[in-house]
């Protein structure tokens, strides 16, 4: 099975590039780069002191849970980019890349024109790290823990949409918690929605699969890129949340209703 992966260049995005590669016999991957050094590096985000901070955490248990992944396998052919200049690129640029069984989306940059119209007719598939229709837009597991609603923690597997994240949910993908701090629990659901969604294509499943329409009544938040800054971040490593307040929430809060998720998952 041929795969094709648009993705970024963070540890989780190429990690996930290799776990394709371990599974599949052909993957091409288009990544687009920001700094490896968020936080420090004025780029996506701005070189402060608090972001500095917080994305030293966010590293750190990216680590743990994807072992530092960097490189990508051999039998991956790569077309790097700066972030944003996919939509640049007309069909002679990614004709190699277009001829897949599945596509995925995972991390890119908003895709327009005629790629997403091209990606939409081959039924695309967009990772949405949050749960949708509940929290839709940017850093979602950040806003959800920022909520005090751990229980929404996960990620969505939709359709890709030219709306943001307002495609058909094919399944929701929610990671177990064990006392771990709110950094690894949010990474651990990003490598939980990459390994079942890898399963499921695999084994034919995600091809069987009744898609759902997004209920918008349901959304609790949607969070844009600007509304990620100082003055939360500052408010979240100051609350400095403990698992002890993530198990309590987990066991009070309403729990959201999810799609298609595997009662190993609950």
């Amino acid at each position: 099975m041929k795969v094709t992966l648009f993705t970024s260049n963070q540890p989780r995005h190429l990690s996930f590039a290799n776990l394709l590669s371990k599974n599949f016999s052909e993957v091409f991957a288009i990544v687009e780069s920001n700094t490896v050094f968020p936080g420090k590096i004025n780029d996506f985000y701005k070189d402060t002191s608090l972001m500095k901070t917080y994305f030293s955490k966010v590293m750190n248990a990216e680590k743990k849970v994807f072992n530092s992944t960097s490189y990508l396998k051999k039998n991956i052919t790569c077309l790097p980019m700066k972030m944003g200049d996919l939509n640049m690129c007309e069909f002679k640029h990614l004709k190699i890349a277009l001829n897949s069984d599945i596509y995925i989306i995972f991390g890119a940059s908003y895709i327009k024109g005629w790629l997403v119209e091209y990606l939409i007719n081959n039924n695309a598939i967009n990772i949405h790290m949050g749960l949708s229709p509940y929290y839709r837009g940017s850093s979602c597991n950040f806003w959800a823990l920022y909520d005090s609603n751990p229980s929404y923690v996960g990620a969505t597997m939709h359709m890709l949409s030219k709306g943001l994240d307002s495609g058909k949910i094919l399944f929701h993908s929610t990671p177990e918690y064990n006392n771990e701090s709110p950094y690894i629990f949010t990474m651990k659901a990003v490598k939980k929605a990459q390994d079942d969604l890898v399963k499921k294509i695999k084994n034919n499943s995600i091809f069987n699969i009744k898609s759902m329409k997004q209920n918008k009544d349901l959304e609790i938040r949607y969070s844009r890129y600007l509304d990620f800054n100082d003055e939360v971040v500052q408010i979240f490593i100051e609350r400095n949340i403990k698992s002890t307040e993530i198990k309590r929430l987990l066991q009070k809060s309403n729990k959201p209703k999810l799609y298609n998720v595997d009662s190993s998952n609950l």
